[in-house]
């Protein structure tokens, strides 16, 4: 009962009061939450750190959901992230862990190409395999580092489904492979030859086309910059950070002379 008019309406302080666990609390997603959705321990819009980890795992998830048991990565989920992680001040840096079997190449294209135009540094481990459409992901960093018994499958661009028999759908598959092509020779210092050579390769693979490159191979290569795992990243990826913060400061100090 209100003391001041006696009626049993409640006061406006009470009427403010939400109670705990209903919908109109607001609630930060917990570390569970996060995990299960994203395969993230934190976000970049909360995390302390000023390294960003992203991880790219199991199957690239396309346009097409695939089986439940499939281990996948959907792009979906990769795009916000990285926009997050580039409009917060806090997060310096990424740190990119890939352990993929490669997917939808148009998915894969797309998250390489917003690896590639990140202002912040970026550094690429690879890690048990970084295969197919992996392989531009991978090279999309400012450095890119593989671990000793990783490997990178490269071969050409496989379609699934319903193909038309038509000289058409031979241009389209040719014109997205050179899409590839030209995307990994850009952003590593494999040759296009070599990179061909490899994709066209047989013998190498049971019953297919292409090139399983192990970590030492993919360096001699040109493919990736240098071995290492996440300590050579995270070490890699301060240098990056620090080099930017110097080529920022004189900036700064250009503007204010």
């Amino acid at each position: 009962m209100n003391k001041d008019t006696g009626s049993m309406k409640p006061s406006a302080r009470e009427e403010e009061e939400i109670p705990p666990g209903s919908d109109m609390e607001k609630k930060e997603p917990s570390v569970t939450d996060v995990i299960q959705q994203f395969g993230q321990t934190n976000v970049p819009t909360t995390g302390e750190s000023n390294v960003y980890c992203l991880t790219i795992i199991g199957q690239i998830e396309g346009h097409l959901v695939l089986p439940p048991q499939n281990k996948t990565t959907k792009y979906e989920h990769l795009i916000p992230q990285l926009v997050a992680a580039e409009q917060n001040p806090r997060i310096e840096g990424l740190l990119i862990i890939l352990n993929t079997v490669g997917g939808d190449v148009e998915a894969g294209l797309a998250i390489a190409e917003m690896i590639a135009s990140l202002t912040k540094p970026t550094v690429t481990v690879v890690i048990g395999g970084g295969h197919s459409i992996g392989v531009p992901i991978a090279v999309a960093s400012n450095y890119s580092l593989i671990a000793e018994s990783a490997t990178m499958t490269i071969h050409p661009i496989r379609m699934t489904g319903l193909v038309i028999g038509v000289p058409q759908t031979f241009e389209y598959i040719e014109k997205m492979q050179e899409r590839v092509v030209r995307f990994v020779t850009t952003h590593s210092k494999i040759s296009e030859e070599m990179f061909k050579e490899l994709m066209f390769k047989t013998g190498e693979l049971n019953r297919d086309i292409g090139t399983a490159v192990g970590g030492n191979d993919a360096v001699k290569f040109g493919l990736i910059d240098a071995i290492g795992g996440i300590g050579e990243g995270l070490n890699q990826l301060n240098v990056l950070i620090e080099n930017r913060r110097k080529t920022n400061m004189h900036g700064l100090e250009g503007i204010t002379q």
